[in-house]
């Protein structure tokens, strides 16, 4: 069996809350609290969840753009915090990140040119004539063309922008891509097209994806494995099919039943969560979903459950895994 070309153990990543006057630590936000993670060459891992579970500083810790408060990254088997500045210059050749917002994560004062360029100047590719056949060869993959190379971001609509930051992340030819919710930003007609390219490319650059999102529909179109976060923990893990038709977690059900399906016997009862997501600075005791959850009984307040695997790769944090939804949690479909 192949060794995984990125691991997390434990990881966590707590910031500090300031306030008062003086501006002193008020108490930890626990974005990332524990969370495994490893991913296989040339499989997709997805991350999903609402939004502040804690996925996109779980990306950012995989990449090494955050150092983690505790636990270790590994790529390739070394820890990437622990390498010197000329191993952590090399490795930023082999993982790469695609940002959500393809406005923001683009220069507006840099032409196409300059911006795809970037990396293979500080990465020291220093023929010319090589920089300016990479740029164009990737430009094509992604879909645009040499005209576009004297523009300007303004000059682009949304999917074209983003087009323009896979392919700066994409021209140092990475092994590793973190793709962090690369289409939610983008009209629906877009998107498709958009993750279309994201496969066409794993399989013709032979790419490993971890892949983030709060779509579970998203997720599972791309993804080999998804691992379901809430609250700065993992909750469930599993292959992408395996999850689908038969969730374990309440909230992942929770998550799936809100997944529009395309045909009336496909459609899974919505089921309604009541309250509010709890605090990452002050979680709730024992199981972080409980305060939410429809069959929550007192060893969920009193022991966190652990993440264990009740099928063959499919694992859950759950002391109740597969039990159904009461009625009460139910809403029927008119």
């Amino acid at each position: 069996m192949s060794e995984p070309i990125l691991s997390g153990h434990r990881l966590k990543k707590h910031f500090p809350v300031r306030g008062g006057f003086f501006g002193r630590a008020a108490g930890t936000l626990r974005a990332v609290d524990g969370v495994d993670l490893e991913v296989m060459p040339g499989e997709t891992l997805g991350i999903v969840g609402e939004s502040g579970c804690g996925k996109s500083t779980l990306g950012r810790v995989a990449l090494g753009l955050l150092p983690p408060t505790s636990g270790e990254v590994r790529f390739e088997g070394r820890d990437i915090n622990r390498m010197g500045r000329s191993a952590r210059k090399t490795l930023r050749g082999d993982m790469q990140i695609v940002f959500q917002d393809p406005v923001g994560s683009l220069d507006p004062r840099m032409t196409v040119r300059q911006t795809v360029t970037e990396g293979l100047l500080i990465h020291d590719v220093s023929s010319r004539r090589e920089r300016e056949q990479r740029v164009v060869e990737m430009l094509g993959r992604v879909g645009l063309d040499s005209t576009c190379l004297d523009r300007y971001p303004h000059e682009f609509s949304g999917g074209q922008r983003q087009r323009i930051g896979i392919a700066r992340a994409l021209v140092l030819r990475p092994r590793f891509l973190v793709a962090d919710e690369p289409v939610s930003a983008l009209d629906v007609s877009v998107q498709s097209q958009v993750l279309n390219l994201l496969v066409e490319l794993k399989n013709e650059m032979r790419l490993t994806y971890l892949f983030i999102a709060h779509n579970l529909a998203v997720v599972g179109y791309i993804s080999d494995r998804v691992a379901v976060m809430y609250l700065g923990t993992v909750v469930e893990q599993a292959p992408s099919a395996l999850l689908y038709e038969r969730p374990l977690h309440p909230y992942t059900m929770a998550l799936l039943s809100a997944v529009p399906q395309a045909h009336a016997s496909g459609r899974r009862k919505p089921i309604v969560l009541q309250g509010d997501v709890p605090s990452p600075v002050d979680p709730p005791s024992g199981c972080r979903f409980r305060t939410r959850c429809p069959i929550a009984q007192q060893v969920c307040a009193d022991v966190e459950p652990p993440l264990v695997e009740h099928a063959p790769g499919h694992l859950a944090a759950c002391h109740f895994p597969g039990e159904s939804m009461p009625n009460a949690a139910v809403r029927a479909i008119g």
